[in-house]
């Protein structure tokens, strides 16, 4: 840090109060608004504003006739306010549970595959073994899983294996297999297994446009030479389904969601024959020591991994 810097002087002045004050003003959209939000009086809102803005050496909100709305350097300083009441908000609720006689606590993310097939039994006998540890899970697509590990966000990660791990360490979880779901009576609904390729002249429901499954299919479609007619993108496998049953289109799951979802809503499992389809997810963490909690479960789900 060069001789003179003013990054100290601004550090000193982001305190927790001030930012939740900023983020107030703009999300309020006028100093009254912020004001009655936290209790005190528009003027001392106005000066902790000012007073920011000075420390800072720009323009943080502009004057419209609707309210206040941020500049380019309040959207840049909003964005990082969230990341950070939200970090302390953490803290509170992480410190209060080891003052309840929480021993650790271990922040995780999961693509939704490992949320909904595996971690649901994985977790629960790691916490009937260990009751005094809190888990924290999060669902993110497999690449945020590899870069919020990568950030400090969470402690481990599980993810798509064909996702670059990058600077994290990654090691085989579980394997599954994708499957096709198709309503009862179907045309495709009595085969036996199919290749993605004899899906392409249906319609097709897919997972959100950050999902590696729907990735998958869109490079394979290309691949091919062919079009993925999607109808619709959804958030869950079992809006897939729920939307196969419909007749909306057809759906790729893995083939122990369908064990799990697709007999209720009376929607047929064909097993894809393609070499993708078989898949491994994997466990990233980052390199060099963890804490004594989050060792504790990354060697949990390293015991229960297939062999």
């Amino acid at each position: 840090m060069s001789e003179g810097s003013p990054t100290p002087f601004i550090l000193n002045r982001l305190d927790l109060k001030t930012l939740r004050l900023f983020a107030a003003i703009c999300e309020e959209g006028t100093l009254n608004g912020a004001a009655r939000r936290a209790a005190i009086a528009p003027s001392a809102v106005s000066k902790r504003l000012a007073e920011l803005e000075r420390a800072l050496c720009c323009t943080l909100l502009t004057r419209e006739p609707r309210g206040m709305r941020p500049t380019p350097a309040g959207e840049t300083l909003l964005h990082h306010t969230r990341r950070m009441l939200g970090s302390a908000e953490q803290i509170a609720l992480e410190l209060a549970e080891h003052a309840s006689g929480l021993r650790g606590f271990v922040r995780v993310l999961a693509n939704l595959s490992a949320i909904v097939q595996f971690l649901p039994e994985d977790l629960q006998a790691f916490l009937a073994a260990q009751a005094g540890i809190g888990v924290d899970l999060e669902e993110r697509p497999s690449g945020g899983v590899v870069a919020g590990v990568e950030e400090g966000a969470a402690d481990l990660g599980i993810c798509a294996g064909r996702t670059d791990p990058r600077s994290l360490k990654a090691y085989p979880y579980r394997g599954d297999r994708l499957v096709l779901v198709v309503p009862a009576g179907h045309p495709l609904a009595g085969r036996d297994a199919l290749a993605f390729a004899d899906t392409l002249d249906y319609d097709h429901v897919g997972m959100h446009r950050e999902s590696s499954i729907y990735g998958t299919l869109r490079d394979e479609a290309r691949r091919l030479g062919r079009p993925l007619r999607l109808r619709v993108h959804v958030p869950s496998f079992d809006a897939i389904c729920r939307m196969a049953q419909a007749g909306m289109g057809l759906g790729v799951v893995p083939e122990r969601v369908h064990a799990l979802l697709g007999p209720q809503m009376n929607v047929v499992a064909v097993p894809l024959t393609d070499p993708w389809a078989r898949r491994t997810l994997s466990l990233v963490v980052r390199p060099g020591a963890q804490s004594p909690a989050a060792a504790m479960l990354f060697d949990h789900l390293r015991l229960t991994a297939d062999a």
